[in-house]
């Protein structure tokens, strides 16, 4: 991987399904900030089973970004289909993630762009993404990439 921050590395990154041997990368990067430490854990049997659901199920997918053989970001989508809006198909974005060599170098825009094309390719409506109060940087963002703060989101651990 370049070291130089101006280096292109876009041009040069390649997105695909996630497979079984990524999943302790993809739970390093996600749980690589303080927001997300204590909530994702260590990699363990949680995980694996929880790659399994996602593996087995048709509505979402676990996508990473490779750089030069190097797994380096990281999302999941899910594909949720819906009556309101006159059963429009929504695409949820969970747990986008760039590894933080690379942040700010145009990853993170790649990975929702590829996101976006997903949910076009899948027929959704609209696009839709939670994120924690504390991430004010990924607030702003999502709002460059067009996104309206235009809900509240509620969480009720179960």
């Amino acid at each position: 991987m370049p070291d130089s921050p101006a280096a292109p590395v876009t041009s040069r990154v390649a997105f695909r399904p996630a497979v079984r041997d990524d999943l302790a990368r993809i739970v390093e990067l996600i749980a690589d900030d303080a927001v997300a430490a204590t909530r994702t854990g260590a990699f363990g049997p949680a995980h694996v089973a929880g790659f399994e659901a996602i593996a087995a199920s048709t509505n979402d997918e676990l996508v990473v970004a490779e750089l030069d053989g190097e797994v380096v970001g990281t999302m999941q989508l899910t594909f949720v289909p819906g009556i309101s809006r006159n059963g429009a198909t929504r695409l949820l974005v969970e747990a986008v993630r760039v590894d933080a060599r690379l942040r700010g170098r145009g990853l993170g825009r790649a990975l929702m762009e590829h996101a976006h094309a997903r949910g076009r390719e899948r027929g959704c409506a609209l696009a839709q993404l939670t994120s924690d109060k504390q991430r004010p940087e990924a607030h702003r963002f999502y709002r460059s990439l067009g996104y309206a703060q235009s809900h509240e989101g509620f969480k009720l651990p179960l």
